[in-house]
């Protein structure tokens, strides 16, 4: 078998064989097949697409090529979210807790922010203490301990993924989604998720602005769960504006801790409660969504939830005081509140703009290995659809550095559009899709 030959057949639109992708990947992650092949064969796969199975026998292949978690020895049943990435998805800070609480484990590992979309490791990491480099060993055990694990991906999980993503990138090849749903689905199938909610965001602020984008790759990934013997549903939820009012990661996790305490932004606690329903369905903690929220909402307001939180911070090394004491945690030297400039109904708030303007104030990063400030941030103060009038607060920044505050609150108030006539606000959720 020959890599050229591969490449060759999928140039010619061919289906690759389970033993053809095997190689490939195998030798790929050896580096026996140099990048230039793989390349090649990205560019042929963005150009002519993938079959479900092919794309399933890929996925397997990439998670096959390193350490792959066994979770069923430790726990009867653990679940895991994804989100594709958005501007103030702080959602897995509350989700994970809530489930938890339910009796229902949460073996999570996430990654951090680059560009405009935030990280879920760099809001942790606003906590003094809290650590992200757990071994596979800590991992293990803390699941059977407590039942709820947040910590950074393993090198050694699926590193075929990691060298193939890297690639992707300079390669102009990201935007395939036979390569995003398998890049997502091995890492989640190498790291011992049986039951997985996928949130795919669509929007001005997600990867996929358009829905029926969305939508394919949503039931591209539930598809390929179901062929590997997984059990996943897909909520396409919306992206347009940012998610609950903050952004940025200590102002983030503030606003997590507001959730939990069962004070959050109506949006956000919503999108929380909908994936927890979800997700205790999918474990088989409730037989249906009706029965689900009623066991998340519990969980809140027993405080289950918060203490199910004080647990996972405490376990990982996490300064818990800080939790108990939210504004000990860092805070901008510059606070501005920002009036609006005009009266009318908002008829848009750009969740990309919005994104972009915190990574301005230093919040998150250009390029991988930047350092990120935890203070800084954006707090938007409205809604789509909301009528706001002349001189009312419309936004806080949040900065350590003049400049970078003034560029940030320009990019923002770029960010906010309004209308004489009003207008709806956004829904939270479009689809669900499920096998």
């Amino acid at each position: 078998m020959r890599a050229v030959d591969i490449i060759i057949k999928k140039r010619d639109r061919g289906s690759l064989s389970r033993a053809e992708i095997d190689f490939f990947i195998n030798g790929y992650a050896s580096g026996d097949i140099p990048d230039y092949q793989a390349s090649a064969l990205a560019m042929a796969i963005l150009l002519n697409g993938m079959t479900d199975q092919e794309t399933t026998d890929l996925t397997l292949a990439m998670a096959a090529s390193g350490e792959t978690l066994d979770l069923s020895g430790v726990v009867p049943i653990a679940v895991d979210k994804h989100s594709t990435g958005g501007v103030g998805d702080k959602t897995t800070l509350v989700i994970g807790p809530m489930v938890a609480a339910c009796g229902l484990p949460v073996g999570k590992m996430s990654g951090r922010g680059l560009g405009f979309s935030g990280g879920t490791l760099d809001k942790m990491e606003s906590i003094p203490g809290y650590r992200t480099d757990l071994t596979t060993d800590e991992f293990l055990q803390q699941l059977k301990a407590i039942g709820i694990v947040l910590t950074g991906q393993s090198a050694d999980l699926a590193p075929a993924d990691g060298k193939l993503y890297a690639l992707r990138d300079v390669t102009g090849t990201v935007q395939s989604i036979p390569l995003i749903a398998s890049s997502v689905m091995s890492k989640k199938i190498a790291s011992g998720a049986q039951a997985i909610v996928l949130d795919v965001k669509v929007g001005l602020g997600a990867f996929m602005t358009e829905l029926e984008q969305a939508q394919k790759l949503a039931r591209l990934m539930v598809t390929i769960a179901h062929l590997a013997q997984r059990k996943a549903v897909a909520i396409i939820s919306d992206m347009n504006q940012p998610l609950g009012c903050a952004v940025g990661n200590a102002l983030e996790l503030k606003e997590a801790i507001n959730t939990l305490k069962g004070n959050g932004p109506e949006d956000f606690w919503h999108h929380c409660l909908e994936i927890s329903a979800h997700l205790l369905v999918i474990g088989s903690k409730a037989k249906d969504l009706a029965s689900a929220r009623v066991l998340a909402q519990e969980s809140i307001q027993s405080g289950r939830a918060w203490e199910h939180f004080r647990l996972l911070v405490q376990a990982q090394g996490g300064d818990v005081s800080y939790l108990d004491e939210p504004d000990r945690l860092p805070q901008a030297s510059l606070i501005e509140t920002v009036n609006s400039p005009q009266a009318g109904f908002l008829s848009q708030i750009h969740a990309r703009l919005i994104g972009e303007a915190a990574v301005l104030l230093g919040a998150g990063r250009a390029r991988k290995g930047d350092a990120i400030d935890y203070a800084v941030g954006i707090e938007v103060l409205h809604k789509v659809g909301d009528y706001v009038d002349r001189g009312m607060p419309l936004f806080k920044i949040h900065a350590n550095q003049k400049e970078a505050g003034q560029a940030g609150r320009e990019m923002a108030l770029q960010a906010h559009a309004w209308s004489k006539a009003p207008v709806k606000s956004l829904p939270l959720f479009y689809d669900l899709i499920q096998v």
